[in-house]
């Protein structure tokens, strides 16, 4: 075939709509978490439902999602975010807050109340001055998301504040491990994509973290007793889908557009699961022969007690406007 031919039929295929092969011209994103893929944990397929969404607003946009911390360790993404070396991440606020202390404020025991509590929070002067933090730091938030947790031991049933005295605990963030340290806990620190394998080697002899990460990493293998957030949840914490500020502003306005709009609907699948979550942990710890429990509201009293004299106070004292952020998640009924 002549070079003439040769060009007369390529530009026929183009004209007739045939793609010829050639480098994808779309924006490719990679967005990281530390939580199993495809095996039904929320965080996931939050980060999920977004590539979907992007991929089907036709704006020249790809996500490609790295699950069970295979691209970055769970510490390590917010200043893979913040340099832009991470496009997007499902990530626990508080894992940050060895760089912004304020984050701690996101998992203060007994802070938030309940599931809708939580969602009120989320428009409140509170979670503006968090979110104020996060976009001065460089990473744009593409949705919120909180999730309950509890507590589990190897040994026995955590109720009172003295049922911790003397056992290893993982503690998920500074506030926790100070009121868990003021109850007699000892406290190892580590992401809850490592508790398991703490438990088995008997590093810890026991933890808190959410409802979520409790059935994904299958911790019902190894504890006693499970302490769910019943009436009188204690642990609640924001684990928000964040967006490097500088891969962001790379993006055209309808790429922009489109990922935001695919971020509320991933908001809106996670508000509706968020409650279902807790039930789940209970069933699945139950049928695996787990003892299940929850606060009264006097236990829970106790333990709220000890973090005013805890955490409450280390944050409002040391933190940079600490006092303040607290009277104004206080504030929000």
């Amino acid at each position: 075939m002549n070079l003439v031919r040769k060009t007369l039929l390529a530009a026929g295929l183009a004209a007739a709509g045939v793609l010829l092969a050639g480098p994808s011209l779309a924006v490719q994103l990679k967005a990281s978490h530390q939580w199993p893929g495809g095996k039904g944990d929320v965080r996931d397929e939050m980060v999920q439902i977004i590539a979907r969404e992007v991929a089907a607003a036709n704006v020249d946009l790809e996500l490609k999602v790295y699950p069970g911390k295979s691209l970055f360790k769970p510490k390590e993404q917010w200043s893979a975010m913040v340099k832009g070396q991470l496009d997007i991440s499902a990530f626990p606020l508080d894992y940050a807050s060895g760089r912004h202390p304020q984050f701690s404020a996101t998992l203060m025991p007994g802070l938030v109340k309940n599931h809708d509590h939580a969602l009120r929070l989320n428009n409140s002067p509170f979670m503006q001055d968090i979110k104020k933090i996060i976009n001065d730091a460089g990473v744009v938030v593409l949705a919120d998301a909180w999730l309950a947790g509890g507590f589990a031991s190897k040994k026995n049933c955590i109720l009172e504040p003295e049922s911790i005295k003397g056992q290893v605990t993982r503690a998920a963030g500074p506030a926790f491990e100070q009121m868990m340290a003021g109850a007699g806990a000892s406290i190892s620190s580590m992401p809850s994509s490592a508790i398991y394998q703490a438990m088995q080697t008997g590093v810890l002899d026991a933890a808190n973290t959410s409802s979520g990460s409790f059935v994904s990493y299958r911790l019902y293998e190894q504890v006693k007793c499970l302490t769910a957030p019943g009436d009188h949840a204690l642990w609640f914490m924001y684990e928000p889908i964040l967006m490097s500020k500088r891969s962001w502003e790379k993006l055209n306005k309808a790429q922009q557009d489109a990922l935001m709009a695919a971020g509320r609907k991933a908001e809106d699948y996670m508000t509706a699961e968020a409650k279902g979550l807790d039930s789940k942990m209970v069933d699945v710890f139950r049928k695996a022969g787990v003892e299940v429990v929850t606060m009264s509201a006097e236990q829970a009293q106790a333990w709220k007690d000890i973090a005013q004299d805890t955490s409450y106070k280390l944050f409002s004292e040391k933190v940079p406007g600490g006092k303040e952020l607290i009277e104004k998640a206080l504030a929000v009924d």
